[in-house]
């Protein structure tokens, strides 16, 4: 280990805990698939979408900020920042949901409803604890405070499922996972907290309601944080809100069009197909975030660290190849007889998830390079695309088919802006500027 390259010996300690944390609900997905329905499933795939989506617009994106600013009173700040946003976001998101349920505008149960502004003010957190990790190069902490979080979503949903808690068992198992892991990033990492932390119980609750009173706006200190790092929040938050809008887009369209069946044999082909991605992918993007920001810092480029994670993501291509050749009988054995028809989706979107594969750990380059109005474009053009391929009057799987190929083909562009952006800096040779 220490003859090897840091970027390697990083990654090495994060995949080591990726892999035992993604085990975990690659393990319990057969046993999940046996004890819910396929409509339970997709009612779930909704649910866990619009969290993703709400929890990348309550952190406004800044958490990233944390990669370059090392400073701990600006970390601290950053903290303040998404605590602010994350607990106003989840008290609309509680309202406006409870609103549409009382509507009848939105066929999830009750209990979906009442905890997506608590789920998505845990996923915030979580993203944002581990990315102080990621600026610390704390990477063996924070891959043990993932495996806590997917043993606890796990377990959590087994046991309900086995229960017979029936459709509220998935989310409540996924908040019950969230809180578990939180709870122990912030053991682990230990990150800053409000300098109120010595003070007596008593003296704590009057400042926090203090603060709670004038809460409604940011403090000066934080609104110089939000405006020094202005890039993220005015074009990295509305890209990154419209990538994590995407990844459901297909669900919600396919519920809608071709009812809850559909959408849980999709739902789960995204979750199978989505497991390298957490398990590999999302490794080498811990240790790329930081490897390229001290490159881009000595020497005006990343090309090193963007070739580096790009060799070790061809491993994908094996699996993605796998699939593509046997992922119906593969769906049938694992999942059981009514779910190979969600092999069969397997199989087409099967290249399209291998250059996901490759291309998400190495987005962070329009942070560092000042590239943010680009990345929003093309996902402005992904989105475009997706809606419009949905919205055609196809069958279920001409609308896979040309969602697969559309999107490929953007990738590939997306790929090769990638790796330009990584050869130099912006022309004004700023990390991450807010143009």
């Amino acid at each position: 280990m220490r003859a090897l390259p840091p970027f390697w010996k990083h990654l090495l300690t994060v995949l080591s805990g990726s892999v035992a944390a993604q085990a975990l609900p690659i393990l319990a997905a057969p046993l999940i698939t046996r004890l819910c329905r396929p409509a339970d499933l997709g009612r779930f795939g909704v649910w866990y979408g619009v969290v993703a989506i709400a929890a990348v617009a309550a952190t406004l994106r800044m958490e990233n900020a944390m990669i370059i600013d090392h400073a701990p009173a600006r970390q601290r700040l950053c903290f303040g920042v998404v605590a602010w946003s994350a607990g106003w976001l989840a008290a609309l998101l509680t309202l406006a949901a409870t609103a549409a349920r009382a509507a009848g505008w939105t066929t999830l149960p009750w209990s979906g409803v009442l905890t997506l502004g608590a789920a998505a003010w845990l996923t915030a957190g979580m993203q944002t604890t581990l990315a102080y990790a990621a600026s610390h190069n704390a990477f063996a902490p924070a891959a043990k405070a993932k495996i806590w979080a997917a043993g606890g979503v796990a377990l959590s949903q087994l046991a309900l499922l086995a229960a017979g808690a029936g459709a509220v068992a998935l989310p409540a198992g996924q908040l019950l996972g969230l809180a578990t892991g939180l709870a122990a990033a912030r053991l682990l990492l230990r990150p800053p907290s409000s300098r109120t932390r010595a003070r007596r119980p008593l003296v704590r609750l009057r400042l926090l309601a203090r603060r709670l009173r004038r809460g409604a706006l940011p403090t000066p200190a934080q609104r110089r944080y939000l405006h020094a790092h202005r890039a993220f929040w005015r074009y990295a938050l509305p890209s990154n809100v419209l990538n994590a809008a995407i990844g459901p887009l297909p669900l919600l369209l396919i519920g809608a069009r071709h009812g809850a069946l559909a959408a849980g044999l999709f739902a789960l082909t995204q979750r199978v197909l989505a497991a390298p991605v957490s398990l590999l992918a999302a490794s080498v993007q811990e240790v790329f975030k930081r490897e390229s920001v001290r490159q881009y810092q000595n020497s005006g480029n990343c090309r090193p660290a963007w070739r580096h994670a790009a060799r070790v993501l061809l491993l994908g291509f094996l699996p993605s190849l796998l699939l593509l050749l046997a992922a119906p009988p593969l769906f049938a054995f694992a999942f059981g007889a009514p779910w190979r028809a969600a092999g069969e989706l397997a199989q087409i979107l099967a290249p399209l998830y291998f250059l996901n594969f490759i291309a998400s750990p190495l987005s962070y380059v329009f942070f560092v390079a000042g590239r943010q109005k680009i990345e929003l474009a093309w996902q402005l053009a992904l989105f475009a695309m997706t809606l419009a391929v949905f919205a055609a009057p196809l069958t279920l799987h001409q609308s896979v088919a040309a969602y697969a190929t559309g999107y490929s083909l953007l990738y590939l562009v997306y790929l090769r802006m990638s790796y330009r952006y990584a050869l130099d800096r912006d022309p004004a040779g700023r990390l991450h500027a807010a143009r």
